[in-house]
């Protein structure tokens, strides 16, 4: 097992055939990443600091700052890496604890969007018992629940990895680490870690949308029998954020399985920018997607800039 850890390291890749303008795309990508690790690092102190933000909601919205900053802080170092000074080794473990990290962190994402549904379902639909039904404890044990369904679900595929031989090419496809990546490079048998990665996709991201969706279907039907058509307005906006921010994810996710699937005659480059789309689209605009349609969050912003 540890052989094959002290191998010849991965090559990580850029932009195939762009590399004399590595530093130029490097820029958008520094101002991406930095725009990431401000807004939903913004976010995570106002929900801290402003006793406003103290509820279920915002501990979930909270939850997704973190993993969005995560991600990022796990892709970032390697890539700028690649674009600023083409440093492209990467050691077997370090490789790999990234790959799972990233992996296990989306299915962490896909869960704390179906927790902020079912937040968003308790307080339309059973307005009454909001405060009993999500207490903190509560709220900590979904929290819990939802990481450690995406760090234990990955341990399956990404431990072989390490026993798996490489006498392949060893150059992977992107400037960070993905499962699917790897495994194509293993000589050994990988039948397991081709089909795992379908079943547990079906049973967490696919699952994960049904049920987000199901809930949508109650709570409209919950909406349309309020008289007022002002409260009808109001019980929505409510929801018009985390509406929003499961669109961003789920179109990211169905891109990229789409291009994965069908585009195998796209130019490789096409399938390297929607796997960065994926990875940075959703952490970038969940912060200004709060910001703007909520108004707590604007009043804590605006109190910390009247500071």
């Amino acid at each position: 097992m540890w052989s094959n850890i002290s191998a010849a390291p991965f090559l990580l890749t850029g932009f195939p055939g762009l590399e004399a303008a590595h530093h130029w795309i490097s820029i958008p990508f520094f101002v991406i990443y930095i725009s990431v690790l401000l807004g939903n690092g913004t976010l995570l102190y106002l929900i801290k600091d402003d006793h406003n933000l103290h509820e279920p909601m915002y501990y979930f919205l909270a939850m997704l700052a973190g993993t969005d900053l995560t991600v990022t802080l796990t892709t970032m170092p390697t890539v700028m890496a690649v674009l600023w000074v083409n440093h492209r080794e990467i050691r077997h473990g370090a490789c790999f604890l990234q790959a799972y990290i990233i992996h296990s962190l989306s299915i962490v994402e896909s869960g704390v969007l179906l927790a902020m549904s079912y937040d968003r379902f308790v307080a339309i639909c059973t307005p009454l018992h909001y405060n009993s039904i999500l207490t903190n404890s509560r709220v900590i044990a979904i929290g819990l629940g939802v990481v450690l369904r995406g760090f234990l679900s990955l341990v399956p595929p990404i431990l072989p990895l390490f026993w798996f031989s490489y006498c392949r090419s060893h150059v992977l496809s992107h400037a960070f680490c993905l499962h699917q990546d790897v495994m194509k490079l293993a000589c050994a048998d990988i039948t397991f870690n081709r089909i795992y990665p379908v079943v547990l996709v079906a049973l967490t991201f696919f699952l994960d949308a049904l049920i987000i969706v199901f809930s949508y279907v109650l709570i409209l039907k919950t909406v349309m029998g309020i008289a007022s058509g002002e409260e009808r307005a109001k019980a929505l906006n409510t929801c018009v954020s985390h509406i929003s921010c499961v669109l961003v994810f789920y179109i990211t996710v169905i891109g990229l399985t789409f291009i994965h699937r069908f585009g195998k005659n796209a130019p490789h480059v096409v399938h390297i920018t929607m796997s960065y789309v994926y990875f940075l689209f959703p952490p970038f605009m969940n912060p200004i997607i709060y910001s703007i349609k909520t108004k707590q969050i604007q009043r804590s912003v605006l109190r910390l800039l009247s500071v």
